[in-house]
């Protein structure tokens, strides 16, 4: 969708939080910004509706240089969550390769593995010759897969020994890597593994009829004695509590994911609103569709406001999971209201992927869900709030 710059406000940053970056980092947020107009918006509709992934992009990818911004780059958890927010804007299923590559799979060998592992590891990764995917969720275990693993691993001399399940693995099925967290039947604990896919009894079928995201490759993976080295095994993965190092991060990276996915909604809904006539004017100049627009605006900044307070927590060292799980559930809430009102706006037009508007809907609809559940990330805040767990 081109922007039409005679619309005030164009980049929908009504209170300038772009200008918290500094000259530098709002320079590199607009190199990635143009890059993902340039080359991925033109053929972003195509790619959903056939439901397969742009791999010919990936290259571009690694010469943006894009991968770990702030442990291995420098750069603010900000300007990594607005590179997350610009990414989604554009396309959440390109920015779901982003997110699971850049926070999920890297960020478990940044956060877990042994220095020893990172060198071997992280040169290929960060420059994407290897691409890597993390894989929890299972058939039977969603959000309760801290005690619900049903992936075993048993050491068996200089090796370990997978067999399992997992399901909804994002682009496994052309990834070089998986992280596979499976129970340790020696001493019942979660741990992780990184699993070349070209392992002998490492299988991933894709997942048909999806209607969110489909241009990712989610996929059933099936571990049948996997046989995996012992170096392979993560060093410091060795319970959910380390998982859930990554798991506070990646909740905030999903949090910025969905204010980009409401600014997309606002987006296509003004522009519509603004060229679509009835009754001799523009729809525009209706007040309930004013009002619906400054709804979709107002969940946008409200949202992203909570996100910038969290970067700033981020660098400063002091979030906790409930402030990442408080995050996660009320962005995405506002998403999920804010891509509604913009599909109304469009009417009939608002079901058809031709106007985007109902590509970002059904996005909309896995980011509400994954990375812990809208019902989850609430009480894991509510037992913040109260010393009471409501869950088991």
């Amino acid at each position: 969708m081109s922007k039409t710059t005679a619309l005030p406000y164009i980049d929908g940053d009504f209170f300038f939080f772009e200008s918290l970056l500094p000259a530098n980092e709002l320079a590199r947020l607009n190199e990635i910004r143009d890059w993902m107009e340039a080359h991925v918006r033109p053929i972003s509709r195509d790619y959903w509706n056939r439901s397969e992934f742009p791999v010919h992009l990936i290259p571009g990818v690694a010469e943006l240089d894009m991968i770990s911004p702030v442990r291995r780059q420098g750069h603010s958890h900000l300007l990594a969550g607005m590179v997350t927010a610009a990414i989604h804007r554009v396309d959440a299923s390109f920015g779901t390769f982003f997110s699971g590559h850049d926070g999920l799979f890297t960020g478990s060998i940044e956060l877990l593995a042994s220095e020893e592992q990172k060198a071997a590891w992280l040169p290929d990764i960060y420059s994407l010759k290897k691409t890597g995917v993390f894989a929890i969720t299972e058939p039977l275990a969603g959000s309760d897969v801290a005690g619900g693993t049903q992936t075993t691993a048993v050491r068996d001399g200089d090796s370990w020994v997978l067999n399992g399940e997992k399901r909804w693995i994002g682009n496994s099925t052309f990834s070089d890597y998986v992280i596979v967290w499976a129970k340790d039947v020696a001493d019942g604990q979660v741990k992780g593994f990184l699993v070349e896919t070209s392992t002998p009894g490492f299988k991933a079928t894709l997942i048909e009829n999806r209607i969110a995201l489909r241009a990712v490759q989610n996929a059933d993976i099936v571990l049948k004695d996997v046989v995996v080295p012992s170096f392979n095994k993560l060093a410091h993965a060795n319970s959910f509590r380390d998982t859930n190092k990554v798991l506070k991060t990646t909740r905030a990276t999903v949090g910025w994911q969905a204010v980009g996915m409401q600014l997309a909604a606002f987006d296509v809904a003004r522009k519509y609103a603004v060229e679509r006539h009835q009754f001799g004017k523009p729809i525009a100049s209706f007040q309930l569709i004013q009002e619906q627009l400054v709804t979709m605006l107002s969940n946008a900044q409200a949202s992203m406001g909570m996100m910038v307070r969290l970067a700033q927590l981020e660098d400063a060292g002091t979030t906790r999971n409930e402030h990442s799980a408080l995050a996660k559930a009320f962005v995405t809430k506002c998403m999920r209201e804010s891509v509604a009102l913009g599909r109304s706006i469009l009417g009939g037009n608002g079901v058809s992927v031709d106007y985007e508007m109902a590509k970002i809907f059904c996005d909309a609809e896995a980011i509400y869900t994954y990375e812990g559940t809208y019902e989850i990330n609430t009480l894991v805040a509510g037992r913040a709030i109260t010393g009471i767990a409501a869950f088991v």
